[in-house]
Parts: C-alpha cells; structure tokens; sequence
C-alpha cells in the first residue's frame, strides 16, 4: 500500500489490539474478517463505494456498517465500519486491508497460545516446500480445483505438522489468493508475524546446518548490529559453499567461501 492507504491501514490497527486480547477472540475475529475480505473481493461495485472519495466518511462507514451488520460480531463489525471511514488510494486497498486485519488477528491468536515463532517458521518452510514441489503448487492454485479439494489436500498434509494458526494462513493463501501469487501471500503473513513482534526477519543460507549454538550467537550479532531482535530462517544451500549468507530486506551480507573465490578470480584477471 502507499501514500493515504498506508496511513489508513496504520490508524484501523490500533482498533484491532483491543480486540484481540485472548485467542479464541482473535481467531474468530480473524476468521470473520476473512469473509468479509473474500466478500470485498467478489463484489466490485461494493469495493468501489466503500472507497469513493467523493462520498463523506460517514456515509461510507454507515454502507459499510449496513451491509455486514448482523452478520457478523459486533467487534468486526465495528472494525469493518472504521475500514469504511479510512480513506483508500484504490478499491483493492481496501480489501487488502481487511485481509491483513484479519491475518494480524489469527498471528495475535498464536502469539497469545505461545506458538508465534513456530507460526513463523512453517510459513516460511511451506512456501520452500511450495517452490520445490511442482506438483503441490499446481494443485494449490488451480482455479479449477474446488476450495473444499484444496482445504482437504492441505489439511492431509499439515493438520498433525503444523500449529493451527499455520494452518489457517496457508489454507486462506491457496484458497483465496485475492490476485496474489501463493508465495506472495505466504511472505506476506510471515511478514505480518515479525512485525508482530517488532523483529526483522534474517534468510540465512548455510551449507550445513547450524547447530543451536550457533544460530543463537548470530541471532545476537545480528541484532546487536541491526538493533532489534532478529528471527532466523536458515536454508540448507549446497552453492554456499562454506560460511553463510544473510539477506535481511535488500541487503545482503555474503560470508560464503564461493563468494569469496569468485572476488579472488575476479582479482587475478584483473591484474
């Protein structure tokens, strides 16, 4: 999002922290805030006036309010009236912003339930899985293949693997992509999970795997260095070559020895 919307989407969550504060409320809110995405999303003339400028703030929030009230909670309700209210730089912003309140609230149920680092990493392993397995991912976003197929397919493979809240997430990205790529939604609740905990989020890339000893001592490092706490998601990667890379946002930190020969032959040729 950018410009009014990001603001916007930054004063409706402050409505949702009060809402959240045990886990069976932040999932049913969470749950009820899916459907509304999902009815945004099939209906354009209902996006459009919901985030017309041209009608006043009030009146926006009284449609919002009349189409979802009574069949929703009271408490989504309410949140889905102040989405209403907010001013948005495009129709699918608004959709968009319902979705993330809804993401945020099944991350506060996990956060709650003391599963947030958990949540965090089977997002993340997921969408490796996803990428690795042509066949899955094929299944994940067919069209064509029926939203109970899909529930069924991945409650096969991950209900007894996974906490519930991963579940949740993964099952609403195949299930309704909202225009989005499976890997994009996937990062994107991930993405939300850090915040939630005020962490930036490390893809470290190793040949070998670290032992815990040593994923805590770069863990500190790395947040003595960047000033906040780091989460790690390390990847076994055969090119590494020895030492590790660590990508955080667009910087990449390069310790492997690959790296390293390539700068040396680079060197030599050079002189």
């Amino acid at each position: 999002m950018r410009g009014i919307s990001r603001t916007s989407i930054a004063e409706v969550e402050d409505r949702l922290e009060p809402l959240v504060g045990d886990p069976r409320a932040a999932t049913d809110l969470g749950n009820e805030l899916f459907a509304a995405a999902g009815v945004l999303a099939t209906q354009p003339a209902l996006r459009r006036a919901l985030s017309d400028p041209s009608r006043s703030d009030q009146a926006r929030a009284e449609l919002a309010l009349a189409v979802f009230s009574g069949k929703v909670s009271d408490a989504t309700a309410g949140l889905i009236e102040a989405v209403g209210a907010a001013r948005w730089s495009a129709p699918g912003d608004l959709t968009d912003a319902v979705e993330q309140l809804a993401a945020q609230a099944i991350i506060a149920a996990a956060e709650h339930e003391g599963r947030l680092d958990d949540l965090e990493d089977e997002l993340f392993r997921f969408g490796r899985i996803v990428n690795s397995e042509p066949d899955l991912r094929i299944a994940l976003t067919n069209p064509f293949l029926p939203a109970t197929a899909k529930r069924d397919l991945l409650d096969n493979l991950l209900a007894a693997r996974v906490t519930p809240e991963a579940l949740r997430l993964i099952t609403e990205a195949a299930v309704n992509p909202l225009g989005r790529s499976l890997d994009v939604s996937l990062e994107e609740y991930a993405r939300l999970a850090a915040r939630r905990r005020e962490r930036l989020v490390a893809e470290v890339h190793v040949a070998v795997a670290l032992t815990d000893r040593q994923r805590s001592r770069l863990a500190a490092a790395l947040a003595t260095a960047y000033g906040h706490q780091v989460h790690l998601n390390v990847v076994l990667d055969p090119k590494v070559a020895g030492g590790l890379t660590v990508r955080i946002g667009d910087e990449l930190i390069d310790g492997s020895v690959a790296t390293r020969l390539a700068e040396a032959g680079r060197r030599l040729v050079a002189r």
